[in-house]
């Protein structure tokens, strides 16, 4: 089987395509056929060695992947040969709090990832998605959209009526979006292009900022809710970003920190944080029992996730340096297989 693996370095000359022998299934393990694949932000920087203490060398690189169950180990019951299944973020992250122990079971970065023609699983470590979606819609689930899952929902406590504050207009953003429109919450998004606005629009948000024209953008957003702010802001940019978001919150609002797209440090007004009783909560991806509850509203409202490009498999270096460019609506996914 051929897979793609981190070697020679960082950058993403190191992702390197090898020729690997086909792994078996033992006892309590699937055989997956991965037929697709997505990228996050997170695989750039695993690539590039600045994620963590760095990346191993020979990692085979990505979290997120979705493919058909071909052979099942001795003592499985929870999945059988033919199921459409993709992998959970965290493969021992199944439930209840996280733990160090659950947050070094990353798939594509702790441990070896999803960029392969053939994945083996722990049975616990995937789960079944909506017979009407893709490979390539499934494969986008599970980092993004389970992240936005737990920041509204399982964190956020969203509800009908409430105003939430989305970031650009990448995954996990729109995920949100989707996830906002479906509990009756009004959204304001944010991004440097006026193209992506619009259609972020016609995906359903309400109200828009172009962060480039409106660098204070806080206060604009306290602008358009009459100074109330809003409930909860999914914040993607981390320290360049934070400062606006706690402008932009109302008392004792919610601000779930979910990526450091603008850097992971910063001067930040922790003493806004307390005047406003403002509650910033990190959010690491969630549980496999938060991907389940999600995919059952996904089919409850049959709601497609947005894909902005597919790539073939031997186009994965292209797929990374166009998500480099940031020119991206939505996922970004690599095709693995016919």
């Amino acid at each position: 089987m051929k897979r793609y693996e981190l070697r020679n370095g960082s950058g993403l000359e190191a992702l390197t395509l090898t020729e690997r022998e086909t792994p078996q299934a033992g006892y309590g393990q699937v055989l997956v056929k991965m037929r697709a694949a997505s990228l996050n932000y997170r695989d750039l920087m695993v690539a590039e060695g600045s994620y963590g203490p760095g990346t191993e060398e020979g990692l085979v690189p990505l979290s997120d992947g979705a493919g058909e169950v071909t052979a099942v180990g001795e003592g499985v019951t929870r999945v059988k040969a033919g199921d459409r299944v993709a992998g959970i973020f965290m493969q021992k992250y199944l439930d209840g709090e996280l733990t160090r122990e659950k947050s070094v079971s990353a798939l594509g970065g702790a441990i070896p990832g999803v960029l392969s023609e053939y994945v083996v699983f722990h049975e616990d470590g995937v789960v079944k998605f909506p017979d009407y979606l893709s490979y390539e819609e499934a494969a986008t689930l599970p980092c993004a959209a389970v992240t936005a899952w737990q920041a509204l929902v399982h964190v956020g406590g969203i509800k009908a009526g409430d105003t939430i504050l989305l970031q650009g207009t990448g995954g996990v953003s729109l995920f949100a979006l989707q996830f906002a429109k479906i509990a009756g919450a009004r959204v304001i998004i944010t991004s440097s292009s006026d193209e992506k606005l619009e259609r972020a629009k016609a995906l359903g948000a309400d109200l828009t900022i172009n962060y480039q024209s409106e660098p204070k953008w806080g206060k604009q957003v306290l602008a358009l809710t009459d100074g109330y702010g809003v409930d909860n802001i999914v914040e993607v940019g981390g320290a360049g970003t934070l400062n606006q978001s706690l402008t932009a919150v109302r008392y004792n609002g919610v601000i779930t920190l979910v990526g450091v797209l603008t850097g992971a440090a910063g001067e930040i007004k922790t003493g806004m944080m307390l005047g406003k009783n403002i509650r910033v909560q990190g959010i690491y991806v969630g549980s496999r029992t938060m991907f389940e509850s999600m995919n059952a509203a996904l089919l409850q409202h049959q709601s497609h996730p947005i894909v902005d490009k597919i790539f073939g498999f031997y186009e994965a270096s292209e797929a990374y340096a166009y998500l480099k460019t940031a020119r991206h609506f939505g996922k970004v996914v690599i095709r693995i297989g016919d």
